[in-house]
Order: C-alpha cells, then sequence, then structure tokens
C-alpha cells in the first residue's frame, strides 16, 4: 500500500475542513437531503466503547488512555480516537507527534505507540495552535475523525469525548454505533452533577451504559496507609450509582505517580505494569471487555 503524506498546508473547506483528498472518500450529501443522521459503524472495528466525563478536570482522557492501554496487553487489537477538537490530550499522553500519513484511498493512517493505534486532532494541527473554528467546521472534521480512518482491523475502539453533553456528544451517539459508554467523575458533588447530565444524555439516545469510575477517589498516605477522600466521602458516589442505577466499575486513587506517568507520556499500565495502580485499571477494562462481549 503505497502511502502519502497527510498535509496541514491543504486549503480547509467548511465541507471538509481537514483538508483530505476527496478521491475514494464518502459522497457529500447536499445539505437539504440529509433529514436526520443515520447511524453506522467504524469501519473495520468490532466494539466502540466511549469514555465520557460531561466535566473537564475529572481525568477522563488519563483514564481512557490507560483503558485502551490495558485492552492491548490483554491481547486485543486496539486503537484510541481522541475527538476533543479542541483540546486533544492523546498525543500528549502516547508521547506521539506529527502528521499521519495517508492510505492510497486517502484514509488517514493513526500514528501508534505502545501497541495503540491512535488519531487525534493533535496530530494535524502544530501544538500551540488553536482550533479557532465555528460549530460547522468542528461537526465536519468530526465526522472525517469519525469515519476517515483506516484503523486496519481492531477488535475494540476507545473513544474519547471531550467534556460536556453538546454538538461532538450528540454527532458521536447518532452516527456512530456505540457498544457501550463509561462515565467519569470524581466523589465531588460538584462533578457528579454534571455526570448525571452525561449518564441522562446516554440514556436519552438509548447508548448502553457499561458504569461509572470514580477517580481521585482517595489518598492513600504512604506512611500510615490512612485512606483520605480528599474530593469527598466515596458514599456520594455510591448514591448516585444506586439512583441512576449505574454500576461502580472501579475506583482510581488519587496518586502523583498516575499525573507525572501521563504528563511524560507513558501511562501508569505501561510505566508501572505491576502496581495497584495498574491493576484498578486493568480491572476496569476487563469488567468493560466482558460488559460488550469483546
Amino acid at each position: 500500500m503505497k502511502q502519502r503524506l497527510f498535509s496541514t498546508l491543504r486549503s480547509l473547506q467548511h465541507e471538509n475542513p481537514l483538508g483530505l483528498p476527496r478521491s475514494g472518500a464518502p459522497p457529500t450529501v447536499p445539505r437539504m437531503q440529509r433529514g436526520l443522521p443515520q447511524q453506522r459503524s467504524i469501519r473495520d472495528v468490532r466494539k466502540v466503547i466511549a469514555v465520557s466525563s460531561a466535566k473537564g478536570g475529572v481525568g477522563k482522557s488519563t483514564i481512557a488512555v490507560n483503558l485502551a492501554l490495558s485492552f492491548a496487553r490483554s491481547g486485543h487489537r486496539t486503537g484510541i480516537l481522541d475527538t476533543d477538537i479542541f483540546g486533544p490530550s492523546i498525543p500528549t499522553l502516547l508521547n506521539l507527534s506529527g502528521e499521519p500519513r495517508l492510505s492510497s484511498n486517502s484514509q488517514l493512517i493513526p500514528l501508534s505507540n505502545y501497541g495503540v493505534k491512535s488519531m487525534s486532532m493533535g496530530y494535524l494541527i502544530p501544538e500551540a495552535s488553536p482550533v479557532a473554528w465555528r460549530g460547522l467546521m468542528v461537526m465536519k472534521a468530526l465526522q472525517q475523525l469519525l469515519h476517515e480512518v483506516d484503523w486496519g482491523g481492531l477488535d475494540v475502539l476507545v473513544m474519547d469525548l471531550p467534556p460536556g453533553t453538546g454538538d461532538v456528544q450528540l454527532t458521536i451517539t447518532q452516527q456512530v454505533k456505540l457498544d457501550g459508554a463509561i462515565i467519569i467523575s470524581t466523589p465531588q458533588d460538584l462533578a457528579l452533577k454534571d455526570a448525571i447530565k452525561g449518564v441522562a444524555l446516554f440514556n436519552k439516545v438509548s447508548v448502553p451504559l457499561l458504569g461509572l469510575v470514580s477517580n481521585m477517589s482517595a489518598f492513600i498516605c504512604p506512611t500510615c496507609s490512612t485512606s483520605h477522600p480528599i474530593f469527598g466521602s466515596p458514599a456520594h458516589i455510591a448514591k448516585m450509582c444506586e439512583d441512576q442505577k449505574l454500576r461502580l466499575l472501579g475506583e482510581i486513587p488519587l496518586h502523583p505517580s498516575i499525573c507525572e506517568d501521563a504528563d511524560r507520556g507513558k501511562p501508569t499500565v505501561v510505566a508501572e505494569p505491576d502496581s495497584l495502580r495498574a491493576k484498578a485499571f486493568e480491572n476496569i477494562a476487563k469488567t468493560a471487555g466482558e460488559l460488550v462481549e469483546l
């Protein structure tokens, strides 16, 4: 397969914001003929799991990439798609950079590290450049990321959703067949209020909810091994799960190594595979995989 270099120097258009060559790409349907979005599977991908938080700053992307790495360590062909157009995190988390190449049929070829394939807006623009686009450009770019990437055959694709319950989330749930969604939250009431909105969104669009992950659940003192719930009592999470009829998939402790590992582009599952923290990620991935019959 002859590979061609993707270039961000291509002229950008509203119907083609990523500047992909149009030969071999899905035909553009005039707006007046579109009607309601039609769900379809992502080509060559068996299972798709969305990871959502509805609120920023709760560690969603860090958890998403560690889950993807856990799937890969279990022997599954795994990819991760960063759908945050304005604030992509996956390039940093996987220590990847550079523009993706194009396949012979003008599809983006994912970048890989640690056995996981990945695609992100962060590969297509300079790191310090803002994406100053309005809604139409954002939605078209998202559609291209969803359906114009050559994954080359995956058992599971982890989809890292941006915070919120707006256009991007609706577009994904309406256009892609999701096998399940995972909600990420801290035990803080402020975060849980937004997590409930995320639960309501997935229920409204009939996407199966696999459960909730409690991130930064407690700080374990390295001296005395006492648990300190910095962001609120675990009882808050338990009550929320009970009220929303959600499964608690697992708890990730508040630990400086998780942040340090993420910032240096070597996530915990890779950097400290034998740690209790890595085991927590792997157990969550195992349960999620069983729920979607991976």
